[in-house]
């Protein structure tokens, strides 16, 4: 079945291009065409408002469609990594047809989603790429679903850089160590930072979250005071930073950008607190991740490869 979004131009193009995706190992039994997939979607915590955001696509998906059966779960923290665990071996144990997994650590949930692949189930890992060494020594290979995230974090950091001028001390707060799309972030940032000849005086990990940002920026800005900008692998922990900035009476001195355009970011833009952010369409990613899943499921068809998700920069000129 093809998708029922109201899609703007740039988002027709994305599902054009889904034809390439996902893994399934088995062929698919006649029984699965008569009855309503069952779909396990995992994500990260639903503590994070871009994960919120998401699950409600994927719930207003299911309701559209009618015709699978969700069930949407996440973890309380960035770091627990034992509760996604846990989350695919109940799948397993169920007997879902599909898992939809977007990973808190690439390496960690490898064993699992193999686990996942052997029972028969259909994985698709999106938002945030396993370990393709991780998955090489699994004996697996899952097609990718997300955003250049590399790409996105040099969107943000070349608006950064054209805002403070060359020689500016900056600060790149990180996602996860262990998360791939933290890694790409950052390296990201580096390309931005190079390119422009920032200064990165500082580059700690607050683990998406934003209290911990607001923490470690805080520590950071008592170290270095003469810092004048922040890059942020989320907008979390833009919140956080944005936070620490004001406690320190220096707001409209330091320019923060970030990553994901949630709702809370967007008055923040608006206001100029924070410079800009990367929209990755998380409503929709989840949405279209089990469709793919669902047809590759039908189909037989083990997918693979990397299917690039939309991105673009936020600012005020074009926030919403």
């Amino acid at each position: 079945m093809a998708l029922h979004f109201p899609f703007t131009r740039r988002q027709a193009a994305f599902a054009a291009a889904c034809a390439v995706l996902v893994a399934s190992p088995l062929s698919v039994t006649s029984a699965f065409a008569d009855t309503k997939p069952r779909v396990g979607l995992v994500m990260k915590s639903l503590a994070n408002e871009f994960f919120k955001n998401m699950t409600e696509g994927a719930v207003a998906y299911e309701k559209k469609r009618g015709d699978f059966e969700l069930k949407a779960v996440g973890m309380q923290s960035e770091t627990d990594f034992d509760a996604q665990t846990a989350a695919v071996e109940n799948f397993i144990t169920q007997k879902y047809d599909v898992i939809v997994i977007a990973p808190a650590d690439s390496r960690a949930m490898v064993a699992p989603v193999a686990r996942a692949l052997k029972a028969g189930i259909t994985v698709v890992n999106f938002d945030v790429a396993l370990d393709p060494a991780a998955q090489k020594k699994a004996g697996i290979d899952l097609a990718f679903v997300g955003p250049d995230n590399r790409a996105g974090a040099k969107l943000a950091g070349d608006e950064l850089a054209r805002a403070l001028g060359p020689g500016a001390k900056v600060v790149i707060i990180e996602g996860n160590p262990g998360a791939d799309n933290a890694l790409q972030r950052k390296l990201g940032f580096e390309d931005a930072a190079k390119a422009g000849k920032l200064n990165i005086v500082a580059s700690q990990t607050a683990h998406w979250e934003t209290e911990e940002a607001n923490a470690v920026f805080t520590n950071i800005l008592t170290a270095n005071p003469d810092i004048k900008g922040v890059m942020a692998a989320n907008d979390s922990m833009a919140l956080g930073v944005a936070k620490a900035i004001d406690a320190a009476g220096k707001a409209g001195q330091i320019k923060v950008v970030g990553f994901d355009n949630i709702p809370a970011i967007r008055p923040l833009v608006k206001s100029g607190k924070v410079l800009a952010t990367v929209d990755q369409f998380g409503t929709d990613m989840a949405a279209n991740a089990i469709d793919q899943g669902i047809k590759s499921r039908k189909a037989g068809q083990p997918l693979k490869g990397w299917v690039k998700t939309p991105i673009e920069l936020v600012t005020a000129k074009n926030v919403k």
